[in-house]
């Protein structure tokens, strides 16, 4: 019950600034970033002065991504970029520095598709959509059927059947969208294989809890573990989504 309970706030509070648009879906996406960035130094043994370093470093890009600065643009992804290169040289280590990449990267296509497209909010809400008609899929097909376990090494828990019951859950997600609000139809036949790559970023995350040796990478949501336990889809489908909203509009020009 906690459990669910916390998932419907949470899907909630997204709704609601995704709705409202600008600072207040910047200001949710860059407090999840900092989280997230704390919980990937602990997945990787940081220090506690790295992982302060790593926090601050990160935000500093992530504020030039705000409405009240450059926004999502070039400048803010070169920034990005340079955010990994100097939490690379001031550490010493290459993984931890990779973390403003893994936790940025998402953020910055979440904004730009958000702010910097017509019927960015459309795009925006299949992007989560589908990540979350995924998790609740392959969790409820996976409980039902059961089956082959998908790789039992990383993750004991995922079956299968979890697998085609996201994909499946996804595709009709697509298919909703594309009837009640007009998603383009790339973006509908593409939402399947994004269904994939949530669950591959999913095994992803898996394997770093399973390295550190920790259940969850973090505590903060009750019920769910870290941010990153809840996002971990989000992250690689994110930047793929970005670039078949944009892409088209870029070829065009």
């Amino acid at each position: 019950m906690l459990r669910t309970l916390t998932g419907l706030g949470l899907i909630a509070l997204a709704m609601l600034c995704l709705t409202l648009g600008g600072f207040p879906f910047w200001l949710l996406t860059a407090v999840a970033g900092v989280f997230m960035m704390a919980e990937w130094s602990d997945l990787n043994a940081a220090t506690p002065r790295d992982k302060r370093l790593s926090q601050f470093a990160l935000f500093a890009a992530l504020a030039i991504m705000s409405p009240l600065a450059a926004g999502p643009n070039f400048f803010a992804l070169g920034l990005l970029v340079g955010v990994f290169f100097f939490i690379t040289i001031v550490t010493r280590r290459p993984q931890l520095g990779a973390g403003a990449l893994y936790v940025g990267l998402p953020i910055f296509a979440l904004l730009l598709i958000r702010h910097q497209q017509p019927d960015g909010i459309v795009y925006t809400l299949w992007a989560l959509a589908l990540v979350w008609a995924t998790d609740i899929g392959a969790y409820f097909a996976g409980r039902a059927i059961g089956g082959p376990k998908l790789a039992p090494t990383i993750s004991p828990n995922k079956t299968g059947a979890g697998l085609i019951g996201g994909v499946v859950a996804a595709a009709l997600v697509g298919l909703a969208m594309h009837v009640a609000y007009g998603l383009p139809l790339r973006l509908t036949l593409a939402t399947p294989i994004l269904a994939v790559l949530a669950q591959a970023g999913d095994l992803y995350e898996s394997h770093l809890k399973r390295r550190a040796g920790v259940k969850d990478s973090g505590s903060i949501i009750p019920g769910h573990g870290g941010v990153l336990d809840r996002l971990d889809g989000l992250v690689p489908v994110a930047p793929v989504a970005a670039l078949l909203v944009v892409l088209p509009a870029v070829l065009a020009a």
